[in-house]
């Protein structure tokens, strides 16, 4: 498989693909819980698993929030019912028609746009109050952008709220993962680009996986405090597939607050 020119480009149409699939993270919520939004009953994730705190959230009436690479029909439509301002933005445009689909079923003033989450030109400085980013960051090279960009279109006292893959997901070799094989193969920072040979890429084009980057902690953690931030909570959570946090927990989640 020869190597994409562009990576944004690949990994729109992959994701676009895994709509049609039905990966969990394409799949809207329904009736129930935007009712029980509406009633100020709700939680979302932003890892695979465990609630985001609810004390991580300020009252979210008439904020203006923005979904960082957040498409799915999942967070975005909780956030609306519980009367938050919300504002979709990820690159895929199938990810996005999911938001609509449940906006217009249950009739939620919700706004979606389409672009790369390291590129927020498309919002003026100090646009949000709140940013939440479910794990999506893995799918690009460099996630320093994602956090300047982040702490730029939000406003003073706001936070961002986002999850992320534990880099030790990919020191092993994924393809021995399947056969619940344990083969160290690779180090951090990891890039499906550099690490895997062009078969193994077409293995994964087969199955319309997008392109994944290991990032290392140095950068997903510090590099929210190099843009600016102040992190203000942790927690680890588990994928219940993955053989991998059988050991350890696969996933991180952070709140930052910019000051």
């Amino acid at each position: 498989m020869d190597e994409p020119k562009d990576i944004v480009d690949y990994n729109r149409h992959a994701w676009n693909r895994q709509v049609e699939r039905g990966n969990p993270w394409t799949l809207p919520v329904g009736p129930d819980e935007i009712a029980r939004a509406r009633r100020g009953d709700w939680s979302i994730i932003v890892t695979p698993a465990r609630a985001v705190p609810a004390d991580w959230f300020p009252p979210l009436e008439g904020l203006d929030v923005l979904c960082l690479a957040g498409g799915g029909g999942q967070q975005g439509p909780i956030l609306a019912a519980a009367g938050a301002r919300v504002t979709v933005f990820d690159n895929s445009p199938n990810q996005l028609a999911q938001d609509r689909v449940v906006a217009e079923r249950e009739r939620l003033s919700l706004e979606t746009v389409q672009g790369d989450m390291a590129d927020l030109s498309a919002f003026p400085s100090e646009s949000f109050d709140l940013i939440v980013h479910p794990v999506s960051n893995l799918f690009v090279p460099d996630v320093k952008p994602v956090w300047r960009e982040a702490f730029r279109v939000l406003r003073s006292g706001g936070s961002l709220v986002s999850g992320m893959m534990n880099p030790v997901h990919y020191i092993f070799d994924y393809f021995a993962l399947e056969r619940d094989e344990f083969r160290v193969a690779h180090s951090i920072p990891y890039s499906d680009l550099a690490d895997l040979t062009g078969e193994e890429r077409a293995r994964l084009a087969e199955k319309d996986e997008p392109l994944e980057f290991g990032h290392t902690l140095d950068d997903l953690i510090g590099g929210q405090i190099a843009a600016g931030f102040v992190l203000t909570g942790y927690y680890d959570d588990i994928a219940a597939d993955s053989v991998v946090a059988e050991r350890i927990p696969t996933f991180l989640a952070t709140r930052a607050r910019k000051p």
